[in-house]
């Protein structure tokens, strides 16, 4: 059975999903316009990149809304963007780590996002809208502030996840908080957040990872955003990064994980970010490398396994390559992916603040050496291939036209 014809059999949660040629005979798109919009950075916006490339050959006219510091990147991905809402890049300055508190993150994610941020969004994306007038929207999971910009517009929206676990937005968080934005432009209160999936919602993640407490909605549909690939280092390779958010805020840890990592007899490959600058670790010895960026699908299919921060984005992409994982959570959805990871057999996971060089080491070893974490990786990643590419995804946000 090809990809396509495995969605309706596995992977959807709704009604039965038609055909590829079904759609493209029997529905005629009546509009061409299509706004995606973003809050955040890198992981909030590669979900969508995919889609925005789909629509694009699909001959539709695109356009980017994202935070201020992510417009050149959008750009270089080739679509034209404009900046709306709150910034949260950040000023690149070092900030000591944290102990990670999961209520610390419920109130950063009512507080940002359900209030500060939906409130700028909504307006910017309004006034954008006014000018640019597009036929739907498209944005990630937190982008609230669309989302309420479109119901506001009367226009379908298309919520795109990017947080893996499923679990991290709840209606007991945000709710109340989205529902005074709501107040200030006339919309009904919403208290089960019902606003998120109205028309359709797109995950990229396989479903063997997703929190079964936590169901898909019933607009929900899933693709992949590229093909998976068979790792296949020529020697034991680990890949260590902390993201490019938490990386200026994970004080010690890129220094205890180096020490501890450089101990085992493979290659390590750690990239640190822009912010960082490499000279800071010190000489290294011949079979470790350390650069402030090196692209995953360059990295990745040369190891055997990553440490990271267990971000939504470096996560997946371990997946898509069907690489374990040791993760060292430092906050957001992080700390719900991390439990789930150690629950599907893919990772161990360790104390972001009270991780020794030793347990990197240690965990590091476990995983590389029992192959039950590379076969649970590996069934995971083989879920996301039979998963369909985003030109069927772009197929039914078009049928909300």
């Amino acid at each position: 059975m090809n990809s396509v014809g495995m969605v309706s059999a596995y992977y959807h949660t709704g009604p039965t999903l038609p055909s590829t040629a079904e759609l493209n005979k029997t529905h005629t798109v009546s509009w061409v316009r299509i706004l995606f919009s973003f809050v955040g950075g890198r992981g909030h916006f590669e979900p969508l990149v995919p889609l925005a490339g789909a629509a694009a050959a699909a001959g539709h006219t695109i356009h980017v809304t994202c935070q201020r510091s992510m417009v050149p990147s959008v750009q270089r991905a080739g679509f034209a963007a404009t900046e709306s809402g709150p910034d949260y890049s950040g000023d690149g300055k070092r900030l000591p780590l944290i102990v990670p508190d999961r209520q610390k993150e419920d109130d950063d994610l009512r507080n940002g996002f359900a209030r500060r941020a939906a409130r700028l969004r909504a307006k910017d994306v309004l006034k954008l809208s006014a000018r640019w007038r597009p036929d739907v929207i498209v944005c990630d999971e937190f982008d609230f502030g669309a989302m309420i910009a479109a119901s506001v517009l009367g226009l379908p929206h298309v919520t795109v996840e990017v947080s893996a676990a499923g679990s991290f937005i709840r209606p007991s968080v945000v709710a109340s908080a989205l529902d005074e934005v709501r107040a200030e432009h006339g919309l009904p209160s919403d208290p089960e957040l019902a606003m998120l999936s109205e028309h359709l919602w797109l995950s990229p993640f396989p479903p063997g990872f997703r929190d079964p407490a936590f169901g898909m909605p019933a607009n929900g549909h899933r693709y992949r955003t590229r093909d998976t690939v068979q790792a296949k280092p020529e020697q034991p390779t680990i890949y260590f990064t902390l993201g490019t958010i938490f990386n200026t805020e994970s004080g010690d840890l890129f220094a205890r994980g180096l020490a501890g990592l450089r101990e085992l007899p493979v290659d390590l490959v750690v990239t640190v970010g822009d912010m960082i600058d490499p000279a800071e670790f010190g000489p290294q010895p011949a079979h470790v490398r350390v650069e402030r960026f090196i692209p995953q699908d360059e990295v990745l299919p040369t190891c055997s396994m990553v440490v990271s921060h267990g971000g939504s984005g470096s996560l997946y992409g371990a997946l898509l390559h069907g690489l374990p994982s040791v993760l060292v959570p430092m906050g957001a959805d992080q700390l719900l992916n991390g439990p789930r990871a150690e629950a599907v057999g893919i990772a161990r996971v360790l104390h972001a603040v009270t991780a020794t060089a030793e347990d990197f080491r240690e965990a590091a070893a476990d995983v590389l050496e029992t192959p039950s974490y590379r076969r649970a990786a590996e069934g995971l990643r083989d879920e996301i291939a039979e998963l369909p590419p985003a030109p069927y995804a772009m197929s039914l946000i078009e049928r909300l036209g």
